[in-house]
């Protein structure tokens, strides 16, 4: 997978990508991710790439122009999957959206800064709008991050154990069940018996209950989503 970054603040992003799980995924080869400083296709000497919006209001939006020129260059050299536009005013990222993302080829990924982009950049190039929730940040660079890690720890061969991301929280609607490990008693608080039995169906059961449990108490909307779907 090839993920293409376009940022006003590129050196904000890039720390995350130097470490642990996104590291690896570029070290083995699964994941390729380059940053595209916005201000480097300016509309003038001085930097330019956002004005004062039409019609008044406060802040600053960024410009068509160097957008333009920016995803021109790049939808020149390869085709993309997706235009993906991080915006607060988007559905939220789910982990359906990052299992269906993992699969894509190359995708480009649009931060917005300031009061956002031009309309028109959204309506001609953006193909995915995403939120990672119902609240504002000071540009997209942060979410960029946090739906690259949700994509790229999916890929096959990313993770060491393959089944790790399939037994994660989200991935069947419902929570994860509680974990434990070392030791089995800790100053008096113990680890369930069913975990330390060896009878892995049991074990099985009695994850699936505990998930079940979970969700039902912290995440019921996750649960009638599922009952809606059938």
């Amino acid at each position: 997978m090839r993920i293409d970054i376009i940022t006003v603040s590129p050196e904000l992003m890039k720390s995350p990508f130097e470490h642990s799980i996104l590291k690896r995924a570029q070290e083995k080869g699964k994941v390729e991710i380059h940053f595209h400083d916005l201000r480097e296709y300016a509309i003038n000497k001085y930097g330019k790439i956002d004005d004062y919006q039409f019609g008044g209001g406060a802040g600053m939006v960024l410009m068509m122009e160097p957008i333009d020129k920016c995803l021109s260059q790049l939808m020149q050299k390869r085709k993309y999957d997706e235009v993906i536009y991080m915006t607060p005013d988007a559905p939220s990222l789910n982990q359906q959206m990052a299992n269906s993302l993992s699969a894509k080829e190359n995708l480009i990924i649009l931060t917005g800064h300031y009061k956002g982009v031009d309309q028109r950049v959204r309506d001609k190039f953006v193909t995915k709008e995403v939120s990672i929730g119902d609240y504002v940040l000071s540009g997209g660079e942060l979410a960029a991050v946090v739906l690259c890690d949700a994509v790229i720890r999916l890929i096959p061969g990313v993770l060491g154990d393959e089944t790790s991301a399939l037994t994660d929280s989200f991935q069947d609607n419902l929570l994860a069940p509680p974990v434990y490990t070392r030791p089995a008693d800790y100053k008096g608080m113990k680890v369930p018996d069913i975990l330390l039995s060896g009878n892995f169906p049991k074990i099985d059961e009695w994850r699936h209950e505990q998930a079940l449990k979970r969700t039902r108490l912290i995440r019921p909307d996750l649960l009638e989503e599922e009952s809606l779907d059938e």
